[in-house]
């Protein structure tokens, strides 16, 4: 394991927010939050604020960036190191390594936020121990990360969690909300979908509200179809739809157990209590997985 108290930078790179950190291991030295706007500005501000703690802390050894997705992770391909088609005004096509190369000429490493998290977890948090993590967060969209024997998951492009395809209750018809695949995993259980399937904002939906039962049902779904394909040890749900909702994880553990219906040995609703849990760094698996990245650059 890369040597942890050599002082690092991290970047996680948020659709709508963005964070600066330096560390040294998990400990946070310094930590910045920025809005996530136009590129040039925003990696600007990023990069200055690094430079700033530099005078005053020293120079970092090297920076990970977790980003939003979808990114380019083939060092063989030209778009390696970017933003691809993200759906996000302004932000194809931008490549995030070549600028903080450049800019700091220091090891990048670069992986989606998600997969950041997940090796987070795996380094210092709930996953210690695992030999296959999965991190989902369920925010304004739905992303997964894959980490098998401490070594984020790539292959023709990133896991994509967030839309799996999912069965739907009988007589569910809501349509979705993902502009790719309408009722994907992500359009049905985000931050969005919950919203307009409910009428209201998510703050204001109730823990009776009939929608949880929808959403519960397919997040069982999605936990039971990785459950099978993949084989976790840990499923780690981040993000703020389940963040102060925590009875959905015990709804959503009771369906899993329902629908693998004893077929894995041993797996049933209390080792679920184990296996599908929070995150155990919280809030901070995320910019602790940029740290993470940065050390295995």
């Amino acid at each position: 394991m890369t040597d942890d108290n050599r002082l690092v930078a991290g970047i996680e790179l948020g659709g709508t927010k963005s964070i600066a950190l330096i560390a040294r291991g998990r400990e946070i030295v310094e930590l910045a939050r920025f809005p996530t706007a136009e590129p040039q500005a925003t990696l600007e501000a990023l990069s200055a604020q690094i430079e700033a703690w530099q005078d005053a802390h020293g120079r970092v050894e090297a920076i990970g960036i977790g980003s939003f997705g979808p990114i380019g992770l083939d060092r063989s391909r030209a778009d390696y190191g970017h933003i691809t088609s993200t759906p996000k005004a302004g932000w194809s096509d931008i490549d995030l390594v070549g600028h903080f190369a450049r800019r700091f000429s220091v090891p990048i490493g670069f992986d989606t936020d998600v997969a950041g998290a997940a090796l987070a977890e795996h380094r210092w948090g709930a996953a210690q121990g695992c030999s296959v993590v999965l991190y989902l967060t369920i925010g304004t969209g739905i992303g997964g990360g894959v980490v098998v024997d401490g070594v984020p998951v790539h292959g023709l492009v990133h896991p994509e969690l967030g839309h799996l395809r999912v069965r739907r209750a009988t007589g569910d018809d809501f349509v979705g909300v993902c502009p790719f695949h309408g009722d994907c995993l992500e359009g049905l259980a985000s931050g969005p979908a919950i919203a307009a399937r409910a009428g209201m904002a998510g703050a204001d939906i109730g823990d009776d509200h009939p929608v949880w039962s929808a959403v519960a049902e397919e997040l069982a779904e999605a936990m039971a179809m990785l459950m099978l394909t993949l084989s976790p040890q840990r499923i780690l749900i981040g993000g703020g739809v389940l963040q102060h909702r925590q009875q959905m994880f015990d709804r959503v553990r009771t369906r899993t157990a329902e629908l693998l219906a004893g077929y894995v040995v041993g797996v049933g609703e209390a080792e679920l209590a184990d296996i599908i849990r929070a995150p155990g760094l919280g809030d901070r698996a995320g910019p602790l997985g940029a740290v993470a990245l940065a050390y295995d650059s």
